[in-house]
């Protein structure tokens, strides 16, 4: 067997599997994210014991970030300055090094977008993004079939919106903005609002209109600087269905007839949709970021 390692690197679990795509995938195995050291000698464990069986050519690492992606730097492969506790600076690249082979490196979003893209909700478009709404927001943007990075990765879940603070006195809960979109949807914000985890809100909470109204000022903004095919809504905050439905409701209105081939409630629905891949996105993301490593280093 060849194939490739996916790995899923969260803010609180790690996941791992082994193949080369949604046919050809093994049982995800789950460890906690503890610290860099611990963590990633147990990844490099559980890889080691299944490099012959698992014929490997080729791994790939779907990060959270803020992480290090242009390799002419010195910070490559290294999360950047983050909340999360003994994390900066940690060398993510290095210690998978040992095995050999070409690694590709993305963020866990930027990966879901490149795994939707070759085998989800997005098969066979050149143009995408996949938007996560959960304990952040982030973006992974698809641009003829290449994922879009420069110096960093897109940090488009810290944009500005339109924020009317006599409908919404909240103040947001980034801790560099404030209320930036991602102060305002993240599940943190909502808990923050509400006292409780969105999951214990019920679908007809005002908040979610709040929430939606948000959300569709993002995806206007992708639809006019990106001009995607398609935007895929998820994460633990955006898989709600009655969401996606609020925020669809609403993007026709904020395009206004601006974009043509938007015009109706019928395309709003194959424009904007929910994630193909449901919790494999990640560990796929990986197998493409492998694929495309390996690839490339031939």
């Amino acid at each position: 067997m060849t194939g490739f390692a996916g790995i899923e690197l969260g803010g609180t679990k790690v996941v791992i599997a082994f193949g080369t795509g949604p046919g050809d995938i093994s049982q995800r195995v789950r460890i906690a994210t503890t610290t860099p050291s611990e963590t990633l000698a147990e990844v490099t464990r559980l890889i080691s014991e299944r490099i012959k069986e698992a014929g490997l050519v080729g791994i790939g690492i779907a990060s959270f970030g803020p992480i290090g992606l242009d390799r002419a730097l010195p910070d490559f492969g290294r999360i950047l300055k983050t909340p999360k506790p003994n994390w900066s600076g940690a060398d993510i690249v290095g210690p998978l090094s040992r095995f050999g082979v070409p690694i590709g490196l993305a963020t866990d979003v930027g990966a879901a977008a490149l795994a939707e893209g070759r085998w989800g909700a997005c098969r066979g478009l050149s143009d995408h993004a996949y938007v996560t709404v959960g304990t952040g927001v982030g973006v992974g943007a698809v641009v003829n079939t290449q994922l879009v990075r420069g110096v960093l990765h897109p940090e488009a879940g810290h944009i500005s919106v339109r924020h009317d603070r006599r409908a919404d006195p909240f103040e947001g809960v980034c801790p560099f903005h404030g209320d930036c979109l991602e102060g305002l949807v993240s599940g943190p914000a909502i808990a923050a609002r509400l006292g409780r985890q969105g999951e214990e809100v019920a679908a007809d909470d005002p908040v979610w209109e709040l929430v939606a109204g948000y959300l569709v000022q993002m995806a206007a903004t992708l639809t006019y600087t990106l001009s995607p095919q398609r935007i895929v809504l998820g994460g633990s905050v955006g898989d709600n269905g009655h969401l996606l439905a609020r925020v669809r409701a609403l993007l026709r209105t904020e395009l206004a007839g601006y974009i043509g081939h938007l015009k109706d409630a019928q395309a709003i629905e194959h424009f904007l949709v929910a994630p193909g891949l449901g919790p494999w996105s990640g560990v796929l993301g990986g197998f493409a970021l492998a694929a495309d490593a390996a690839v490339a280093s031939i």
